[in-house]
């Protein structure tokens, strides 16, 4: 008798724990509940007042004038760009698609001969003086009555001559491609000519250079010299005349 009654005790207090285990294990996954539920609601009415503020009008206006904004400042910046491109292509011309063929885009071209003008605008050019201009006039006149009895030398003449007349005018001459370069600043039309008679020039030591080609180096030095000579307005009108 005494050994059930003690069995029984034993089963009982087995059972209080399992219940008290239940119950604990209930109020738990209760408590999850409660805060899932808690979390979606707060979610809920984050996105509620999320969505009232997105419709409200204030807002809207807003969005709308930063919008205006950026496709303004866009649109200026894309006219800016044409406007620029469309003036150095005026002022360059052929200089300008070699500028881009060199450099491989238009962005980077157009940095160059930008570069180029700023340069050119700091670089002290002046005009001849009319004694200058006399003696100038006067040693191309030698140079150019000699290429019938020594077109080589008088390629040669004619290539330092060039050199001569742009140190006197204030352009550096020490690196050939950066004379090139300033040339093109103000006379962008001949540089190309003076390129070509130049490098016609350099094979003359060489003995490279055929009678056609001296005579093509001989043009090509007189119209740069006649720019710097007498300036690109006289030149244009004598030839148009």
């Amino acid at each position: 008798m005494i050994q059930h009654l003690f069995q029984r005790a034993i089963n009982s207090d087995q059972l209080s724990e399992a219940q008290r285990l239940i119950l604990a294990t209930h109020r738990v996954l209760q408590q999850k509940e409660l805060r899932g539920h808690i979390g979606r609601v707060t979610s809920c009415s984050m996105e509620v007042s999320m969505n009232e503020h997105l419709l409200d009008p204030k807002f809207i206006m807003l969005a709308g004038v930063v919008i205006l904004v950026i496709a303004v400042v866009a649109w200026m910046y894309v006219r800016k760009r044409r406007s620029t491109t469309a003036g150095l292509r005026q002022k360059f011309g052929p200089e300008y698609d070699r500028a881009v063929l060199v450099h491989g885009s238009e962005r980077k071209a157009e940095a160059k001969l930008a570069d180029r003008e700023k340069r050119i605008e700091k670089l002290n050019i002046r005009d001849l003086d009319p004694m200058e201009h006399e003696r100038f006039l006067k040693r191309w006149e030698s140079v150019q009555s000699r290429f019938v009895d020594s077109p080589k030398g008088a390629v040669t003449e004619a290539d330092d001559l060039v050199s001569s007349l742009m140190k006197t005018r204030g352009y550096p001459v020490s690196d050939f491609d950066q004379r090139a370069a300033d040339i093109s600043v103000d006379h962008p039309r001949v540089v190309e000519n003076y390129r070509s008679a130049h490098e016609i020039a350099l094979r003359v030591g060489k003995d490279a250079a055929t009678t056609e080609d001296l005579r093509t180096a001989m043009i090509h030095y007189r119209s740069l010299f006649e720019e710097l000579v007498l300036g690109p307005t006289i030149v244009e009108k004598k030839e148009v005349a």
